[in-house]
């Protein structure tokens, strides 16, 4: 693998863990509620696309404009695993060591919150209690729960880097 592409992977995977747990950290410090919203989550995507487009146009430069397809997707890819795995290892040691109280307020509030939703579009009051029950059995800080969030993330990574990769990639000059 190309110097550059290990060194802006590691580098910038680094930057977007340390987002992500500054980003966590904010709303654990500010309002616990923050974590049950959409848009807070929007936001966080928007962050990681707009870093993810920065990693790849920046690469693309330092390797003098000529980059290939597996070099944008490998050093995106890097970057978005590292970030990923710093997040959700600081998620897990947060919520299971540092406040596992929090993880249960959480909990709690995501109760609330659906309970709302679902009352709203007229769900049934068996569907609700059944909804209830399957959220207060559910640890979404469990080491299993993390892993499998870290694999979706992952999974969406790579699809992005894929769509990233193909835009920008050196166009190929023959057939000109």
């Amino acid at each position: 693998m190309n110097e550059i592409i290990k060194k802006n992977g590691t580098t910038y995977g680094l930057v977007l863990g340390l987002i992500s747990i500054a980003i966590t950290t904010i709303i654990y410090a500010v309002n616990l509620e923050l974590f049950t919203k959409w848009w807070v989550g929007i936001l966080s995507i928007v962050i990681s696309i707009g870093i993810g487009i920065f990693i790849v146009s920046k690469t693309k430069r330092e390797m003098n404009g000529q980059i290939t397809f597996k070099e944008c997707f490998s050093v995106y890819f890097v970057a978005a695993a590292i970030g990923s795995a710093l997040s959700m290892l600081y998620n897990y040691i947060l919520f299971n060591f540092i406040d596992p109280q929090a993880k249960e307020t959480i909990k709690e509030i995501t109760m609330k919150y659906t309970a709302e939703i679902l009352e709203k579009l007229g769900t049934p009051a068996d569907a609700i209690k059944e909804a209830m029950a399957n959220i207060a059995e559910t640890d979404n800080y469990s080491i299993g729960n993390i892993l499998t969030g870290l694999a979706i993330s992952l999974l969406f990574s790579a699809i992005f880097g894929l769509i990233l990769a193909a835009f920008f990639k050196t166009k190929s000059s023959e057939g000109l």
